[in-house]
Protein backbone atom coordinates (compact mmCIF):
# COMPACT_ATOMS: atom_id res chain seq x y z
CA UNK A 1 0.00 0.00 0.00
CA UNK A 2 3.12 2.40 -0.53
CA UNK A 3 0.62 4.67 -2.89
CA UNK A 4 -1.03 5.64 0.07
CA UNK A 5 1.90 7.24 1.82
CA UNK A 6 2.55 9.25 -1.09
CA UNK A 7 -0.49 11.88 0.27
CA UNK A 8 0.90 15.08 2.15
CA UNK A 9 -0.49 17.98 4.18
CA UNK A 10 -1.30 20.76 2.10
CA UNK A 11 -0.34 24.04 4.09
CA UNK A 12 -2.68 27.37 3.19
CA UNK A 13 -3.59 30.64 4.97
CA UNK A 14 -7.03 31.76 4.81
CA UNK A 15 -5.51 34.24 1.66
CA UNK A 16 -3.91 31.42 -0.58
CA UNK A 17 -5.79 30.04 -3.92
CA UNK A 18 -7.23 26.46 -3.64
CA UNK A 19 -4.87 24.15 -6.06
CA UNK A 20 -6.01 24.28 -9.71
CA UNK A 21 -6.32 20.68 -9.22
CA UNK A 22 -5.44 18.45 -6.41
CA UNK A 23 -5.93 14.46 -5.27
CA UNK A 24 -7.37 13.79 -1.87
CA UNK A 25 -7.47 10.82 0.00
CA UNK A 26 -10.45 10.50 2.39
CA UNK A 27 -9.09 8.34 4.88
CA UNK A 28 -11.61 9.26 7.33
CA UNK A 29 -14.69 8.44 4.49
CA UNK A 30 -16.31 5.03 3.63
CA UNK A 31 -19.87 3.76 2.43
CA UNK A 32 -22.12 1.23 3.07
CA UNK A 33 -23.19 -0.40 -0.08
CA UNK A 34 -26.71 -1.90 -0.71
CA UNK A 35 -27.66 -4.35 -3.49
CA UNK A 36 -30.13 -6.66 -3.91
CA UNK A 37 -33.72 -7.44 -5.77
CA UNK A 38 -35.30 -4.89 -3.10
CA UNK A 39 -32.63 -2.63 -2.27
CA UNK A 40 -34.75 0.35 -3.64
CA UNK A 41 -37.89 -0.29 -1.31
CA UNK A 42 -36.17 -1.38 2.02
CA UNK A 43 -34.00 1.41 1.52
CA UNK A 44 -36.80 4.14 1.09
CA UNK A 45 -38.96 2.66 4.08
CA UNK A 46 -35.55 3.66 6.44
CA UNK A 47 -34.62 6.67 5.78
CA UNK A 48 -35.57 10.78 5.20
CA UNK A 49 -34.21 10.82 1.72
CA UNK A 50 -36.93 10.06 -1.59
CA UNK A 51 -34.70 6.64 -3.31
CA UNK A 52 -37.71 6.01 -5.41
CA UNK A 53 -37.38 9.17 -7.20
CA UNK A 54 -33.20 9.31 -7.06
CA UNK A 55 -31.87 9.20 -11.08
CA UNK A 56 -28.66 7.36 -12.00
CA UNK A 57 -26.82 9.93 -12.92
CA UNK A 58 -28.13 11.93 -9.59
CA UNK A 59 -26.73 12.11 -5.68
CA UNK A 60 -29.01 12.95 -2.58
CA UNK A 61 -28.21 13.72 1.79
CA UNK A 62 -30.68 11.75 3.52
CA UNK A 63 -30.15 10.40 7.24
CA UNK A 64 -31.39 7.12 8.93
CA UNK A 65 -32.70 8.02 12.06
CA UNK A 66 -33.97 5.94 15.34
CA UNK A 67 -37.58 5.40 16.40
CA UNK A 68 -37.31 8.84 18.04
CA UNK A 69 -36.13 10.64 15.04
CA UNK A 70 -32.43 11.17 16.11
CA UNK A 71 -29.74 10.86 13.47
CA UNK A 72 -28.08 7.28 13.28
CA UNK A 73 -26.38 8.68 9.67
CA UNK A 74 -25.81 10.79 7.46
CA UNK A 75 -24.90 10.19 4.45
CA UNK A 76 -24.68 10.80 0.47
CA UNK A 77 -26.81 8.59 -1.48
CA UNK A 78 -25.56 7.46 -4.76
CA UNK A 79 -26.13 4.38 -7.39
CA UNK A 80 -22.74 2.53 -6.89
CA UNK A 81 -22.26 -0.91 -8.74
CA UNK A 82 -24.97 -2.65 -9.43
CA UNK A 83 -26.45 -1.04 -6.00
CA UNK A 84 -26.49 2.03 -3.79
CA UNK A 85 -23.60 3.48 -1.69
CA UNK A 86 -24.55 5.62 1.63
CA UNK A 87 -21.10 7.56 1.67
CA UNK A 88 -20.45 8.98 5.38
CA UNK A 89 -17.62 8.71 8.40
CA UNK A 90 -16.44 5.49 9.13
CA UNK A 91 -16.48 5.83 12.53
CA UNK A 92 -20.40 5.57 11.94
CA UNK A 93 -20.68 3.01 10.08
CA UNK A 94 -20.35 0.03 12.66
CA UNK A 95 -23.31 1.27 14.94
CA UNK A 96 -25.34 2.33 11.62
CA UNK A 97 -24.74 -1.27 9.58
CA UNK A 98 -26.07 -2.73 12.85
CA UNK A 99 -29.53 -0.62 12.51
CA UNK A 100 -29.88 -0.40 8.85
CA UNK A 101 -30.01 -4.79 9.18
CA UNK A 102 -32.43 -4.67 11.83
CA UNK A 103 -35.24 -5.58 9.43
CA UNK A 104 -33.07 -7.11 6.25
CA UNK A 105 -33.73 -10.65 6.68
CA UNK A 106 -37.55 -9.35 5.42
CA UNK A 107 -36.46 -8.43 2.05
CA UNK A 108 -33.95 -9.52 -0.80
CA UNK A 109 -31.17 -7.30 0.38
CA UNK A 110 -27.33 -7.48 1.05
CA UNK A 111 -25.94 -4.61 3.40
CA UNK A 112 -22.20 -4.43 3.58
CA UNK A 113 -19.30 -2.20 4.65
CA UNK A 114 -18.01 -0.83 1.11
CA UNK A 115 -14.12 -1.98 0.72
CA UNK A 116 -13.47 0.88 -1.62
CA UNK A 117 -11.02 3.52 -1.75
CA UNK A 118 -13.02 7.48 -1.61
CA UNK A 119 -10.82 9.97 -3.31
CA UNK A 120 -11.66 13.49 -3.42
CA UNK A 121 -10.66 15.18 -7.06
CA UNK A 122 -10.23 19.42 -6.04
CA UNK A 123 -10.11 22.36 -8.56
CA UNK A 124 -11.19 24.44 -11.18
CA UNK A 125 -9.73 21.55 -13.85
CA UNK A 126 -11.70 18.85 -11.74
CA UNK A 127 -14.81 18.69 -14.46
CA UNK A 128 -12.15 18.51 -16.96
CA UNK A 129 -10.06 15.35 -15.62
CA UNK A 130 -13.32 13.86 -14.80
CA UNK A 131 -14.54 14.58 -18.57
CA UNK A 132 -11.39 12.70 -19.55
CA UNK A 133 -12.52 9.53 -17.18
CA UNK A 134 -15.60 9.56 -17.96
CA UNK A 135 -18.36 8.95 -20.92
CA UNK A 136 -21.45 10.18 -19.35
CA UNK A 137 -22.09 13.86 -18.27
CA UNK A 138 -24.02 13.29 -15.27
CA UNK A 139 -24.11 14.55 -11.62
CA UNK A 140 -22.92 10.86 -11.15
CA UNK A 141 -20.82 9.13 -13.32
CA UNK A 142 -19.54 5.53 -13.59
CA UNK A 143 -16.27 4.45 -14.85
CA UNK A 144 -14.35 1.16 -14.87
CA UNK A 145 -13.55 0.37 -11.36
CA UNK A 146 -16.16 2.81 -9.59
CA UNK A 147 -18.07 5.57 -9.48
CA UNK A 148 -17.29 9.67 -9.51
CA UNK A 149 -19.92 12.16 -7.95
CA UNK A 150 -20.30 15.96 -8.26
CA UNK A 151 -20.41 17.70 -5.13
CA UNK A 152 -19.86 21.15 -6.47
CA UNK A 153 -18.45 22.60 -9.30
CA UNK A 154 -14.86 22.60 -7.88
CA UNK A 155 -15.57 19.26 -6.20
CA UNK A 156 -15.93 15.37 -7.24
CA UNK A 157 -15.86 12.31 -5.05
CA UNK A 158 -14.54 9.28 -6.08
CA UNK A 159 -15.39 5.65 -5.11
CA UNK A 160 -13.12 3.48 -6.75
CA UNK A 161 -11.65 -0.25 -5.96
CA UNK A 162 -8.19 -0.11 -4.78
CA UNK A 163 -6.32 -1.29 -7.83
CA UNK A 164 -8.40 2.00 -9.54
CA UNK A 165 -7.25 3.75 -6.76
CA UNK A 166 -3.53 2.98 -7.35
CA UNK A 167 -3.58 3.08 -10.81
CA UNK A 168 -5.30 6.81 -10.62
CA UNK A 169 -2.69 8.28 -8.31
CA UNK A 170 0.22 7.17 -10.38
CA UNK A 171 -0.86 8.42 -13.64
CA UNK A 172 -2.82 11.91 -12.50
CA UNK A 173 -0.76 15.30 -12.84
CA UNK A 174 -1.82 17.16 -9.98
CA UNK A 175 -0.31 16.62 -6.01
CA UNK A 176 -1.66 14.05 -3.84
CA UNK A 177 -3.08 15.72 -0.63
CA UNK A 178 -4.42 14.51 2.67
CA UNK A 179 -8.22 14.74 3.81
CA UNK A 180 -7.64 18.20 5.36
CA UNK A 181 -8.23 20.44 2.05
CA UNK A 182 -11.62 18.12 1.60
CA UNK A 183 -12.83 19.31 5.12
CA UNK A 184 -12.28 22.56 4.79
CA UNK A 185 -14.21 23.26 1.36
CA UNK A 186 -17.02 20.71 3.21
CA UNK A 187 -17.19 23.22 6.36
CA UNK A 188 -17.37 26.55 3.75
CA UNK A 189 -20.69 25.02 1.75
CA UNK A 190 -21.99 23.43 5.81
CA UNK A 191 -22.25 19.66 4.41
CA UNK A 192 -23.96 17.94 7.53
CA UNK A 193 -21.06 15.24 9.57
CA UNK A 194 -22.16 12.74 11.69
CA UNK A 195 -19.21 10.91 13.02
CA UNK A 196 -20.09 8.26 15.76
CA UNK A 197 -19.37 10.46 19.12
CA UNK A 198 -22.70 12.31 18.37
CA UNK A 199 -24.81 9.33 17.02
CA UNK A 200 -28.52 9.79 18.51
CA UNK A 201 -27.70 13.25 19.60
CA UNK A 202 -30.05 15.30 17.04
CA UNK A 203 -32.51 14.80 14.57
CA UNK A 204 -32.00 15.61 11.06
CA UNK A 205 -33.16 19.45 10.92
CA UNK A 206 -30.13 20.14 13.47
CA UNK A 207 -28.03 18.90 10.83
CA UNK A 208 -29.79 21.44 8.41
CA UNK A 209 -30.46 18.44 6.21
CA UNK A 210 -33.82 19.88 4.76
CA UNK A 211 -32.06 22.58 3.39
CA UNK A 212 -30.04 20.81 1.21
CA UNK A 213 -32.39 18.16 -0.02
CA UNK A 214 -32.19 15.59 2.47
CA UNK A 215 -35.58 15.33 3.98
CA UNK A 216 -38.37 14.39 1.58
CA UNK A 217 -41.84 15.29 3.28
CA UNK A 218 -43.85 13.99 0.73
CA UNK A 219 -42.76 9.86 0.67
CA UNK A 220 -43.86 7.23 2.37
CA UNK A 221 -43.19 6.16 5.91
CA UNK A 222 -39.50 5.60 7.68
CA UNK A 223 -38.27 5.32 10.74
CA UNK A 224 -38.37 8.46 12.84
CA UNK A 225 -40.72 10.26 10.32
CA UNK A 226 -42.99 11.47 12.87
CA UNK A 227 -40.50 13.22 14.79
CA UNK A 228 -38.91 14.96 11.52
CA UNK A 229 -42.40 15.84 10.41
CA UNK A 230 -43.37 17.44 13.77
CA UNK A 231 -40.47 19.30 13.87
CA UNK A 232 -41.26 20.77 10.24
CA UNK A 233 -44.63 21.88 10.75
CA UNK A 234 -45.33 22.11 14.67
CA UNK A 235 -41.74 24.47 14.74
CA UNK A 236 -40.28 22.07 17.75
CA UNK A 237 -36.97 21.82 16.52
CA UNK A 238 -34.89 24.65 18.58
CA UNK A 239 -31.06 23.49 16.73
CA UNK A 240 -29.25 24.42 13.55
CA UNK A 241 -26.01 23.67 11.93
CA UNK A 242 -23.44 26.75 12.35
CA UNK A 243 -20.13 27.24 10.57
CA UNK A 244 -18.23 29.08 13.40
CA UNK A 245 -14.57 30.96 13.13
CA UNK A 246 -12.29 32.25 15.15
CA UNK A 247 -8.10 32.35 16.11
CA UNK A 248 -6.56 29.60 17.68
CA UNK A 249 -3.10 29.53 19.97
CA UNK A 250 -2.55 25.86 19.74
CA UNK A 251 -3.85 22.67 17.90
CA UNK A 252 -7.72 21.97 18.51
CA UNK A 253 -8.82 18.60 18.86
CA UNK A 254 -12.20 16.69 17.47
CA UNK A 255 -15.20 17.36 20.06
CA UNK A 256 -14.09 20.34 21.47
CA UNK A 257 -16.91 22.32 23.48
CA UNK A 258 -17.90 25.41 22.05
CA UNK A 259 -19.16 28.28 25.12
CA UNK A 260 -21.27 31.02 24.16
CA UNK A 261 -21.76 34.70 25.77
CA UNK A 262 -24.57 34.97 28.28
CA UNK A 263 -24.31 38.74 29.85
CA UNK A 264 -20.74 38.74 31.41
CA UNK A 265 -20.89 34.34 31.59
CA UNK A 266 -20.46 31.75 29.28
CA UNK A 267 -22.47 28.45 28.78
CA UNK A 268 -21.94 25.80 27.15
CA UNK A 269 -23.58 25.86 23.24
CA UNK A 270 -22.23 22.24 21.69
CA UNK A 271 -18.91 20.44 20.62
CA UNK A 272 -17.38 20.63 17.28
CA UNK A 273 -18.55 18.03 14.75
CA UNK A 274 -15.59 19.18 12.36
CA UNK A 275 -13.05 21.87 12.25
CA UNK A 276 -10.08 22.87 9.86
CA UNK A 277 -6.59 25.01 10.80
CA UNK A 278 -5.20 27.16 8.28
CA UNK A 279 -1.63 27.96 8.23
CA UNK A 280 -1.40 31.68 10.23
CA UNK A 281 -3.72 30.91 12.99
CA UNK A 282 -7.28 30.45 11.98
CA UNK A 283 -9.69 28.09 12.06
CA UNK A 284 -12.75 27.17 11.02
CA UNK A 285 -15.64 24.22 11.85
CA UNK A 286 -19.21 22.94 12.12
CA UNK A 287 -21.22 22.70 15.73
CA UNK A 288 -24.73 22.11 16.56
CA UNK A 289 -25.91 25.36 17.96
CA UNK A 290 -29.37 26.74 19.57
CA UNK A 291 -31.03 27.95 16.13
CA UNK A 292 -32.66 31.30 18.16
CA UNK A 293 -28.56 32.60 18.80
CA UNK A 294 -28.40 36.24 17.80
CA UNK A 295 -25.59 36.11 14.57
CA UNK A 296 -23.38 38.34 16.81
CA UNK A 297 -23.13 35.78 19.61
CA UNK A 298 -19.48 35.69 21.03
CA UNK A 299 -18.48 31.96 21.20
CA UNK A 300 -15.22 30.84 22.35
CA UNK A 301 -13.41 27.48 22.34
CA UNK A 302 -13.31 26.61 26.00
CA UNK A 303 -10.28 24.80 26.35
CA UNK A 304 -8.98 28.12 24.22
CA UNK A 305 -11.06 31.14 26.10
CA UNK A 306 -8.63 33.41 25.44
CA UNK A 307 -9.64 33.76 21.49
CA UNK A 308 -13.18 34.59 20.17
CA UNK A 309 -14.70 32.77 17.70
CA UNK A 310 -17.90 33.66 15.55
CA UNK A 311 -20.81 32.62 13.97
CA UNK A 312 -20.38 32.45 9.86
CA UNK A 313 -23.13 33.17 7.72
CA UNK A 314 -24.44 29.89 5.65
CA UNK A 315 -24.06 29.24 1.90
CA UNK A 316 -27.62 28.30 1.94
CA UNK A 317 -31.05 29.19 3.52
CA UNK A 318 -32.54 27.40 6.55
CA UNK A 319 -35.99 29.23 6.00
CA UNK A 320 -38.62 26.78 5.02
CA UNK A 321 -40.10 29.26 2.93
CA UNK A 322 -36.74 29.88 0.48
Amino acid sequence: MEWQNAFAPLSLSTQDPLPELALAHLTSWGAINMVGQDKKSYLQGQVTCDVVTLAEDQSTFGAHCDAKGKVWSAFRLFHHNDGYAMLQPKSAIDAELVELKKYAIFSKVEITQSQDIVLGLVGQNAIQFIDTITESRGDVRPFPGGTAVMVDQQRWLLMLSEESAQQLCSSISAPLVDEALWTRLDIEAALPVLGAEQQTEHIPQALNLQAIGGISFTKGCYTGQETVARAKYRGINKRAMYMVKGSISTDIQLGEEIERAVGENWRSAGTLLTHYQFADGQAIGLVVLPNNLEADTPLRLKSQPENIWSIEALPYSLNDDE
